[in-house]
């Protein structure tokens, strides 16, 4: 098996400042790697990556390969790979499988020439990774310790993996992780879509109405910047819950048959599929722009779309314009992919320090302790969410309280 299938390694030199520059801003990753420099807690294991292929993760391929792991890497997304991270980690000596603009079948090569090294551990983005081991290449799960999954839809698939008694190694929710999700969902997927938006549009976002489709944690860190950047935020749920934390939090709330009508710029964030149709999309305005900063291309109708569009046209790099049987023109940013990372650089380097340290140790817990694991979704161990958030505190130089002996008993006491 050859060691790199990129693009162009001649682009090295400008992945390099990349991954230094996020190096420079992520602390946290940046003490584990000199600790694994020392310990090499990953000595003599096979690790296999498929996630979004741009500076923070190759940084994170690199604190791991100093602690001993021999790496292979490839992208969870055919848009989210930056070609010269992918020859910046190739020149660096790591097996890197991966080119921005893949089709569906060099994505799916990739993913078997990065499997075929036969790791001990996985790390998952989305779960095409763990998937394809299951259900086309088995034969190379024999060595197989365990794995992490880096984000809500591959969670959602290992569970019903798990439900349905299929899961063949126990693997980490590192998504569910309070030091994940609570900052990289909700601050990282806020920042990251709306500067993917802006960017791709040079359109203002103030006195616009925006219908973020879902209100989990990802879609409250889009309404929350939508709102601060002065847009009108309508929020449509199936969850009354989630409804009535939407409308608390102050944005009103409807179905998506009403707020196709009103709204200006759709986000969808669920994780599902076909939260916007085409019936949802012959009711919007003209010009309406439509994107998705959940995992697949699917939260957006996009294969409904491309059939039913009388006709369709570039209208800017990254945006497509779809006119529809009544005669409407609507856009749509990055083929319906994933925003934030198909059409811009992703989350902020300081977010995935902290997305990326639980990624790195769930990977060293998995090491450490898969014989005594079931094959199941675990959850992120509190011990290790505790050390990335005091680890994360230092760096900004922020000291907290903590309880007096005192205080521990009249906590831990049922008595008056």
């Amino acid at each position: 098996m050859k060691q790199y299938e990129i693009r162009d390694l001649s682009l090295a030199s400008s992945g390099h400042k990349k991954i230094q520059w996020v190096k420079d801003n992520m602390p946290i990753l940046r003490g584990l790697e000199e600790e694994y420099k020392n310990t090499k807690p990953f000595a003599g294991t096979k690790v296999s990556l498929s996630v979004h292929l741009e500076a923070k993760t190759a940084y994170l391929c690199m604190v791991l390969a100093a602690g001993g792991a021999d790496m292979s890497v490839t992208g969870s997304n055919v848009l989210s790979t930056q070609d010269d991270v992918a020859a910046a980690l190739a020149d660096s000596g790591i097996k890197v499988y991966a080119y921005h603009g893949a089709t569906d079948e060099e994505y799916e090569r990739h993913i078997e020439m990065c499997l075929s090294h036969k790791p001990n551990i996985v790390i998952d983005d989305g779960g095409d990774l763990v998937s394809f081991l299951h259900e086309k290449r088995p034969d190379l799960m024999e060595e197989v310790f365990g794995g992490c999954e880096e984000t809500t839809t591959g969670v959602i698939r290992l569970k019903a993996m798990e439900k349905d008694g299929v899961l063949k190694f126990p693997m980490v929710a590192v998504n569910d992780a309070d030091c994940k999700h609570l900052f990289d969902n909700r601050y990282g997927t806020g920042q990251s879509t709306w500067d993917s938006i802006m960017r791709n549009t040079n359109l203002i976002v103030a006195a616009k109405t925006v219908v973020v489709v879902g209100y989990g944690w990802c879609s409250r860190g889009i309404a929350m910047r939508a709102n601060s950047l002065g847009a009108q935020v309508i929020v449509t749920e199936i969850n009354p819950i989630k409804a009535i934390e939407a409308r608390m939090d102050g944005f009103s709330v409807m179905p998506m048959s009403e707020a196709a009508k009103l709204g200006d710029i759709f986000v969808t964030a669920t994780g599902c599929c076909k939260t916007i149709t085409t019936e949802h999309m012959m009711s919007m305005k003209e010009g309406a722009l439509l994107c998705n900063a959940g995992h697949f291309n699917c939260e957006v109708d996009m294969e409904a779309l491309e059939k039913f569009a009388s006709d369709k046209k570039e209208r800017r790099n990254n945006i497509m314009g779809y006119k529809l049987p009544n005669g409407k023109w609507i856009n749509v940013i990055g083929e319906g992919r994933l925003v934030n990372i198909a059409a811009a650089d992703g989350h902020p380097a300081e977010i995935m320090d902290l997305s990326f340290a639980v990624q790195a140790m769930s990977a060293q817990y998995i090491k450490e302790n898969y014989k005594k694991l079931e094959n199941k979704v675990i959850d992120v161990s509190a011990d290790i969410d505790d050390v990335i958030a005091r680890r994360k505190l230092d760096a900004w130089g922020i000291k907290i309280d903590s309880l007096t002996e005192e205080q521990e008993d009249y906590l831990n006491s049922w008595q008056i």
